[in-house]
Parts: structure tokens; C-alpha cells; sequence
């Protein structure tokens, strides 16, 4: 069952899970934030299509014969006729692509095996196999150099605590962000500096777009079919950075994570549009906690509600000012989770009735004057150190239904 505006998801996800002959039920949208007297009578009025769907036998499907790998297609010599065929055949995210020749993807690939298979990836169980990773790249314009990067993300996007599933189709705007750490981010040229995730640099550009092509093509999610995204943000075009190591006051994300300094590895993290916290004023972390603290708690986004590990990227020049306080990353990530609590007050009585069913422990038996942390431990708050001068930071919300996945950078993929 579902509303009739996802019915493209529906099929999708009956398909997945082998059952695309299921019969489809269909409630007219929408039936969230309205009166309940409304859904009622939408619900009553399909009632009997769903006793009916459940009570009777679907026909059998028709066997259906899987590709072994990936096709051979004719396609217009022309990069312009190109670029029309790219979208028309769905391969495409509206940016120029370019052609994934079989001596690209062949150079892309070098003594690789093809057929092995890095991860399988929902929403469509894509198999994403070294070819069809290269094929991706090759369209986003990577090279070889690119390939280890790009496969390491790919197998952290499908462990299963990412939920890859619900980030694929959700109508909420989150996207995978990509945080590289180690020598990699120096060899490839990886910015993590002045305007580390904006435009200007190849690798963070290629890589993050193969990824998010290969998401599109191989795990299925095309938007307005299974990405059902609301609005969307422009990272679902390349969202990719690497962490300012050498300027950092501290340890850097992959070793807080177990990994050692010379080790290369990928985080994965299910995030928004970037938030800026603009402070040019404040010359200790406990002012600085002030503006870091007010961005975090914002009360309509999902962290709110099903906390996760929001991230903050901390600019340079924040980060020392922080770190000249005496301060360490996990004392700034104790203050955060003491000081960033959204009130109770700022959500409405219908959203804290739909919280509470969500997560009865947090949301039940709270006081008027009661305020809430946007994570529910101080360690599940991610912090980093990028960009370039300048009194900027910035805080990026997850989805919350999601953790973040770190792996390694495999030489040789």
C-alpha cells in the first residue's frame, strides 16, 4: 500500500524484495499533517481493494533473466546529440557526461577484474560491480587515479547501518556526503581547503559525481521514480571533501576512528545542504559555542527527532580558537550536546504527538520548560576541520535514521 504520488516507488520496491506481481493499493495523497477524519475516509474508501488484495492469489510473474554484465549500446558520435541521448536513456544528472567508450572504462579498470562485485545497492539490488563502478566514472569524467576512492565509498554506502534504502527514497533532501582522510586526499589532489566543498577541484568533482551516478544507474534510485526527494540539494550532483589534516589542532576523523594517520579512507554520511555559522567576533570556543550550539538545535530537521550524528565542519580559524581554549574535540562535542537543546516548545503539539510514537522514551512525559539534544551521546556528533581563512563553520544535519560508515582506501581497489 501507498499514496497514489509514489506509486513509481511501490512498484520499485515490490520488484526489489521479488514480488513484482504483489497487487498495488493506492491511497490518494497526501495522508501526513491532515485532519484525521480525512485519512479515515480515505482508508475507508480502499478498504476493500486491500481485503481483496490480501485475501486472493496475484498471478505468478513472468521469469525474468538477469544481465551478466554490462551491455554494449550504439550511441551518437556527436558529444551534443550525446549529451540528449544520455538523458533520454536516464544514464545522465542533466550535467554534461562523457561517453564511457569500452577503452575508457577498459583504461578506467586497468588489470581489475570486471565482473567483481564491490556491493549490491538498494533501492533496485544493483549489483555494482567493477565495470559498472567504471562505467560510472567514466561517464563523470574520473580516471583510474579516481577508481579505489570511488569503489571504497560504494562498499561503506551499502553496509547496513548506512540504510541506503531510505536515503535512496526518501523525500527528505539528504545525499551521501564524502569525507576522505589520509595520503589519498594529497595523491589525488583532494581539496580540503578555501572552498573545500564548492567548485574547482577534479577529484572532489568526479569522485563524488561517479558515486552518485553510480547510485542513479546502479542502485536505481532516478529522481522522481525511487529518489522521491522533495526538494533535493545540490550535492546530489557531488558531495565530496576531504579533511584539512594539516591544520587541524587534533586528531582527524579516521583515526578517531581506529584507522592510523597513514591509512586512506572514506566516510559516508546520509547529510544535508551544508549550514553556515558565520562568528567573526567571539575569541573563545565558549563564544564560539554560542552560534555552533543555536545552529545545531534547529527543531525542524530530522535530527531533531530521530537524532544520528549531525556533523559540524569546523573552518581552521575556528578550530584554533577552539583548541587554544584547551579545549579537545571531545570537549567541544560534551558542550555541544550540553548546550545544543531544542526546546520543547518550538515543535507543535501535533509533531510531538507523531514523535512520541516514533520514540516513546524521549518524547513522552516531558515537561513544558524540557529541551532536547539533536544527538542523544556527545560521541555520535561528528566533527571535522576543512575549508580555508576565515571565521565560518559549518553544521550539516543527517537524515538521523542513519550512521555513518568509515573503510579503508584499497590499493588496487
Amino acid at each position: 500500500m501507498g499514496t497514489d504520488v509514489f506509486l513509481s516507488l511501490a512498484q520499485a520496491q515490490r520488484t526489489t524484495h521479488g514480488f513484482p506481481h504483489l497487487p498495488l493499493v493506492l491511497v490518494p495523497h497526501p495522508i501526513g499533517g491532515v485532519d484525521g477524519g480525512i485519512v479515515r475516509a480515505k482508508a475507508e474508501k480502499v478498504a476493500d481493494q486491500a481485503l481483496a488484495a490480501l485475501t486472493s492469489d496475484p498471478p505468478a510473474p513472468a521469469p525474468t533473466v538477469a544481465a551478466a554484465s554490462a551491455a554494449v549500446v550504439s550511441a551518437p558520435d556527436d558529444l551534443d546529440r550525446f549529451q540528449e541521448w544520455a538523458c533520454e536513456a536516464g544514464w545522465s544528472d542533466g550535467l554534461p557526461v562523457l561517453p564511457p567508450t569500452p577503452e575508457r572504462v577498459s583504461r578506467i579498470l586497468g588489470k581489475l577484474d570486471a565482473t567483481r562485485l564491490a556491493a549490491t545497492l538498494a533501492p533496485l539490488n544493483g549489483r555494482a560491480t567493477l565495470e559498472a563502478l567504471a562505467i560510472n566514472a567514466a561517464l563523470a569524467g574520473a580516471g583510474p587515479e579516481h577508481l579505489p576512492v570511488i569503489v571504497a565509498a560504494v562498499r561503506a554506502l551499502a553496509e547496513p547501518k548506512f540504510n541506503l534504502n531510505a536515503i535512496q527514497t526518501t523525500t527528505h533532501p539528504c545525499t551521501p556526503l564524502l569525507i576522505v582522510n589520509g595520503p589519498v586526499t594529497r595523491r589525488l589532489g583532494i581539496n580540503s581547503g578555501p572552498n573545500a566543498l564548492g567548485q574547482g577541484h577534479r577529484a572532489n568533482a568526479v569522485i563524488g559525481r561517479a558515486v552518485r551516478l553510480v547510485l542513479q544507474n546502479v542502485g536505481g534510485a532516478r529522481p522522481g521514480l525511487e529518489d522521491r526527494a522533495t526538494h533535493g540539494h545540490p550535492g546530489k550532483y557531488s558531495f565530496c571533501v576531504a579533511e584539512n589534516e594539516g591544520v587541524s589542532p587534533w586528531e582527524p576523523l579516521h583515526v578517531e576512528r581506529g584507522f592510523g594517520h597513514d591509512e586512506s579512507t572514506v566516510t559516508v554520511c546520509g547529510s544535508e545542504a551544508p549550514h553556515n555559522v558565520n562568528d567573526h567576533g567571539s575569541t573563545t570556543a565558549a563564544g564560539l559555542l554560542q552560534a555552533l550550539a543555536g545552529t545545531l538545535a534547529t527543531p525542524a530537521s530530522n535530527n531533531a527527532y530521530l537524532a544520528g550524528e549531525p556533523l559540524v565542519i569546523l573552518g581552521p580559524e575556528h578550530a584554533q580558537t577552539i583548541a587554544a581554549s584547551g579545549w579537545s574535540k571531545a570537549d567541544l562535542k560534551r558542550a555541544l550536546w550540553e548546550k545544543a537543546r531544542v526546546p520543547v516548545r518550538a515543535f507543535s503539539g501535533e509533531n510531538l504527538a507523531r514523535f512520541a510514537v516514533i520514540d516513546r522514551p524521549r518524547f513522552t512525559g516531558l515537561g513544558p520548560d524540557a529541551a532536547l539534544p539533536p544527538f542523544e551521546r556527545p560521541e555520535d556528533l561528528m566533527v571535522i576541520v576543512a575549508g580555508g581563512p576565515g571565521k565560518h563553520s559549518m553544521v550539516v544535519p543527517t537524515f538521523g535514521s542513519t550512521r555513518s560508515v568509515t573503510v579503508r582506501v584499497e590499493v588496487g581497489a
